[in-house]
């Protein structure tokens, strides 16, 4: 006899009634199955479960320690006694059409929604498994897993209502062309960011790990995610800034992966010099000068070049403004071009030089431009201030000064009288 048969003949040896009896047997078969099926799904996770850990701890590939993680097997054990209370509805509930038809149905949708957690656990495992491989841990893995699950999940709601209303494919999917558009609009942000997220990838333009700039979002640090609608940055004061994907596209930012990979990272910075100090040097002036051992050799040779030029051109030194000259200025922009090509945390390998720029109201700039060997961040601004903590207090040495605001005092200033009111 099987066992979904059992308490409909001791009931109705009973005689408790027809009424009493079917719902009875109802009841008794309900919870015959439901115990069944609990029984099930506990041997099959404890199998599943405990017979995935040891493949997981015999295996080399850590995929399906993800897997683990990620609780695959508990899924999958789930929809074993799913599957056998789909199969046994029928049989439980025959006497009870509408609600043979209502539980059946409930049952396949639970199924379909469980299909959708078992794959999402599997992709999630080899997400976490892509991210541990050097090939592949920059790559925007979450946009491509985020495009697949939307597609699965919008043909799994199309097959539930499909089931609940009974409609065949090609009706619905008439009136999921009628309203397109607004399809469109709901999912713009997800197609925006997938089309986005294709061209990050294809291009190149983001990693995962990239420093990023993004002045518009107040973005400036690591990139840490890059999902289907957003990119995850992780700012240096550890703030996290979270940008639209299709941001990177549409707008400007800046990727600092470049100087990272390269040899050095740049020094663009200049010092403002009072134009009123620079003058040229005079021959008595010039031996002091040579004291200054990084620039004592420059002064001979430059000083040779330059006596020649004048005695060749006749040249009237009787004023300094006549022929070629040596000047304070020149000196020092030589001095620190000595300085820098000397440095320890410079690359000399790299572009190197200090030069003008264009004098302005505030004085003339003299920039230094080179690339220091240490591009991580404190130890670059370590470098930077060591090398301009020297030129500072190098420029009174060539009788110079560096150009700073003044500010007048209000009691030193001229102040007209006003009259008096009286």
């Amino acid at each position: 006899m099987k066992v979904f048969d059992i308490a409909e003949p001791l009931l109705k040896k009973i005689d408790f009634g027809a009424n009493f009896t079917l719902y009875g047997n109802l009841f008794i078969n309900l919870l015959i199955l439901m115990l069944i099926a609990y029984a099930i799904d506990y041997i099959a996770k404890k199998v599943l479960i405990i017979g995935l850990a040891v493949v997981a701890t015999y295996t080399k590939s850590t995929f399906d320690d993800f897997l683990v993680a990620n609780k695959t097997a508990k899924y999958i054990a789930h929809l074993v006694p799913l599957y056998y209370i789909s199969k046994k509805i029928p049989i439980v509930l025959d006497d009870f059409v509408y609600w043979e038809n209502l539980f059946g149905k409930s049952v396949k949708i639970f199924i379909i929604v469980l299909s959708l957690f078992i794959v999402r656990s599997v992709f999630h495992s080899l997400k976490d498994y892509l991210k541990t491989q050097p090939k592949y841990n920059d790559k925007p893995i979450d946009s491509y897993i985020q495009v697949i699950m939307i597609v699965l999940w919008i043909y799994s709601l199309i097959s539930i209502v499909l089931l609940l209303l009974d409609t065949k494919k090609g009706v619905l999917l008439t009136a999921f062309g009628s309203i397109s558009a607004l399809i469109i609009l709901v999912f713009r942000d997800t197609i925006l960011g997938f089309v986005a997220s294709i061209q990050v990838t294809v291009n190149d333009m983001v990693r995962i790990g990239d420093w990023i700039t993004v002045d518009k979002f107040g973005a400036d640090g690591e990139v840490e995610e890059i999902n289907l609608a957003t990119v995850k940055v992780r700012n240096f004061d550890n703030t996290t800034s979270t940008i639209p994907t299709y941001s990177l596209i549409s707008d400007s930012f800046r990727n600092w992966r470049g100087m990272i990979n390269s040899d050095g990272r740049r020094i663009k910075r200049h010092v403002l010099i009072k134009g009123a100090t620079v003058r040229f040097i005079t021959n008595e002036e010039l031996e002091s000068f040579k004291r200054i051992q990084f620039v004592a050799s420059y002064i001979e040779k430059r000083k040779a070049d330059i006596d020649k030029f004048n005695i060749a051109n006749n040249i009237d030194k009787s004023l300094n403004v006549n022929g070629r000259n040596i000047t304070n200025l020149g000196l020092f922009r030589k001095y620190v071009q000595k300085y820098i090509e000397t440095h320890p945390g410079i690359n000399k390998d790299m572009q190197l030089m200090v030069r003008h720029l264009q004098p302005t109201e505030k004085g003339i700039p003299l920039e230094i431009y080179c690339f220091s060997k240490d591009k991580k961040w404190e130890n670059y601004e370590y470098i930077m201030a060591d090398i301009f903590d020297h030129i500072i207090a190098s420029i009174p040495y060539f009788d110079l000064e560096l150009f700073e605001v003044q500010h007048v005092k209000a009691d030193k200033l001229n102040l007209l009288s006003l009259p008096d009111l009286e």
